[in-house]
């Protein structure tokens, strides 16, 4: 089952809603503060550093770990902790999905934190368009683009 999208790390802690849910929270741990303002929820949080201070929720474990995990771990550890909810940001890549598909096979819902719009920002396909851009960038003034006719000068 999806769940809803948040466009802030403040709306995440709104999004799951006032029933308690069991959340497995896939966020960095600097980015855990939204979480405080809902503490009927229970809170696993994995993290690769301690998470210092730690929720001011009454329930919430903490494990310390580093990925990439797979997919069969990630169910595992959802299946042991009866999570019924996933909070995630979108990482844009496929490293960090085995809990998104873990909760998929689980029937957890998934919160999704949307990525931010990209910035317009001129692109180029190929190394060397990169290297002239470099060499004449057409949207810097004059004097504000690179000098050195040389790389690593």
């Amino acid at each position: 089952m999806e769940g809803p999208g948040a466009d802030s790390h403040a709306l995440l802690g709104s999004a799951l809603g006032a029933i308690p849910r069991r959340v497995f929270l896939a966020l960095g741990r600097k980015e855990l503060a939204p979480f405080v303002a809902a503490p009927q929820h229970y809170y696993l949080v994995r993290s690769v550093d301690a998470v210092e201070p730690p929720l001011a929720v009454s329930r919430a474990t903490y494990i310390r770990a580093r990925g990439p995990f797979r997919g069969k771990e990630d169910r595992a550890l959802l299946a042991a902790h009866a999570i019924d909810t996933v909070v995630s940001k979108n990482s844009g890549g496929d490293a960090a999905y085995g809990k998104i598909a873990a909760a998929r096979a689980l029937g957890a819902a998934v919160i999704m934190l949307r990525r931010p719009p990209l910035p317009a920002v001129p692109a180029v396909e190929h190394i060397d368009d990169a290297v002239a851009w470099l060499d004449h960038p057409p949207d810097h003034p004059p004097g504000h683009g690179p000098t050195s006719p040389v790389r690593g000068v």
